[in-house]
């Protein structure tokens, strides 16, 4: 049971919120929090001293100043001036990890908003209401305002929510489960589209299917090490301990834990070989330099989801700070760190490919022992350096550029959005990039009978063939190929 603003919150528990395997619940405490902040907001809503967003107007209309009985009109105006967005909509899993951060932060009790405005976003994230939201518009700050309006139109009855893969006007949606469209007052729209969720969801998602991916790299590259009857000297303790980056050490361990007692490794070991390709014998340093971008956008994301990022903070009845706490910057900037991360796994893994079908050590010529007539694997690393191209061109840094907004008033953002939007579709292409050195490394393994691999490896090695079975003639790999993507997606393999 996880009570919002209470507990800590991790990337891990708001997934598990979201698939419905954790329960969340608004408990007492927390709403007695919420209640005395809201009752500084009334105080200071209705005073005749000038507070941003409160009994103002927002960005460069902040020196206007707004009556009480205009502030719930103001409040509505904002949300659906500020739901500009454009472009396909983002995956439903994504609206919904980004209410539950939002009424996480909320229930921090520093936003002045209403306990039944955040009962009633705890009812669409328990009941599967998940707004639909378009996936550009945002340069991540004043936060996340255009996907955040959209995704809190439908508390006005605007907006529109997915009924499974169809889109469907919130009204109705609000009309057949007996709920009528709140109104907002002072302060409520301000707290509800100023912060930094989408990004953040965008950066929980992405971690999630980074670690799996990071494990996954690590057993591909040790099947074709195998394969290319590699060795595994360069994965020893006592070479990693006098470089001990944390990423490299659990990259080092986890390669020995692959190859532990496998007798294709063993054989060769006294060769007349001195040393494998970097693709090979660099993995610790090179996976290892992926896993700690992970670990570092990992910390910061517990950060952000456990902070409040909306604008004004309150903080008493006489005091609401106008600060900055929305400026998705933070994030960003360690988003294109793991963005360059993920591709530069892509990377290395296309070399290995191209190693298993050079025709050395034993394996023949693009892993065919009938070459000219058929072309066995030749054109599967054509998509494998494709991917890798579109993964460098979308390693440039949204977080290097800012384009002034708001009249100026905004005059430096951190396109954060972006960074996080780019971060998984890199993630994307390397789950087809790793696919495909996965189907490379067991045609290669076909070659080193009879000797047996590691029990992890040839559990993996089963996983594959009851999905792809190996190439004897040339067939149609388009096949082949989604059939490995659909296991990377699934996440069938066996990777701890």
């Amino acid at each position: 049971m996880f009570k919002y603003g209470i507990d800590t919150l991790t990337g891990k528990i708001a997934i598990a919120i979201a698939n419905g395997s954790t329960k969340a619940i608004l408990s007492k405490s927390a709403q007695e929090k919420v209640n005395s902040c809201r009752k500084m907001v009334d105080t200071i809503a209705n005073s005749k001293k000038a507070v941003y967003g409160i009994n103002t107007g927002f960005g460069p209309l902040c020196d206007v100043q707004i009556t009480p009985d205009e502030t719930s009109k103001l409040q509505e105006n904002l949300i659906k001036t500020h739901a500009v967005g454009v472009g396909k909509p983002i995956d439903k899993q994504l609206s919904k990890i980004m209410m539950i951060c939002k009424v996480h932060a909320l229930c921090q009790g520093f936003s002045g908003i209403r306990v039944e405005v955040i009962e009633r976003i705890i009812y669409f994230i328990e009941h599967d209401l998940l707004p639909v939201v378009p996936e550009q518009g945002s340069v991540g700050a004043s936060g996340d305002l255009a996907p955040l309006s959209h995704l809190f139109l439908p508390l006005l009855g605007e907006g529109q929510f997915w009924v499974k893969n169809n889109t469907i006007s919130a009204s109705s949606i609000l009309q057949k489960h007996k709920l009528k469209p709140l109104k907002l007052l002072a302060k409520e729209g301000l707290a509800l589209i100023n912060g930094t969720q989408f990004i953040l969801a965008h950066s929980i998602l992405g971690l999630d299917k980074m670690k799996f991916l990071l494990n996954l790299a690590d057993l591909s590259g040790a099947m074709s090490i195998e394969g290319y009857k590699g060795s595994e000297s360069p994965f020893k303790a006592s070479l990693h301990t006098i470089r001990p980056f944390k990423g490299n050490l659990k990259v080092a361990k986890r390669m020995r834990k692959l190859f532990k007692e496998s007798t294709n490794i063993t054989s060769h070991k006294n060769c007349e070989r001195v040393q494998d390709p970097y693709s090979m014998r660099c993995i610790p340093q090179v996976h290892g330099a992926s896993r700690n971008a992970y670990y570092h956008l990992k910390k910061l994301t517990k950060i952000e989801i456990n902070a409040v990022t909306d604008n004004p903070i309150i903080l008493s009845k006489d005091e609401a700070i106008s600060g900055g706490n929305f400026h998705g910057q933070p994030l960003a900037m360690a988003l294109d760190y793991a963005s360059i991360a993920a591709s530069e796994l892509g990377n290395i893994v296309d070399r290995r490919c191209y190693l298993l079908i050079e025709g050395k050590y034993g394996l023949p010529r693009l892993l065919t022992d009938s070459g000219g007539l058929n072309s066995g694997f030749m054109i599967p690393q054509y998509t494998t350096a494709a991917l890798v191209a579109e993964n460098k061109s979308l390693c440039f840094p949204p977080s290097a550029d800012s384009i002034p907004t708001s009249l100026g008033q905004e005059d430096h953002v951190s396109m954060g959005s972006i960074s996080g939007r780019k971060f998984n579709q890199i993630l994307n292409n390397l789950e087809k990039i790793l696919a495909i050195e996965l189907m490379y490394a067991a045609q290669a393994l076909e070659f080193r009978r009879p000797s047996e691999f590691s029990k992890i490896v040839e559990e993996n090695l089963k996983i594959i063939r009851k999905k792809v079975p190996k190439l004897e003639e040339d067939r149609v790999l388009m096949h082949d190929i989604n059939a490995m993507i659909s296991l990377v997606r699934t996440r069938a393999f066996i990777v701890k």
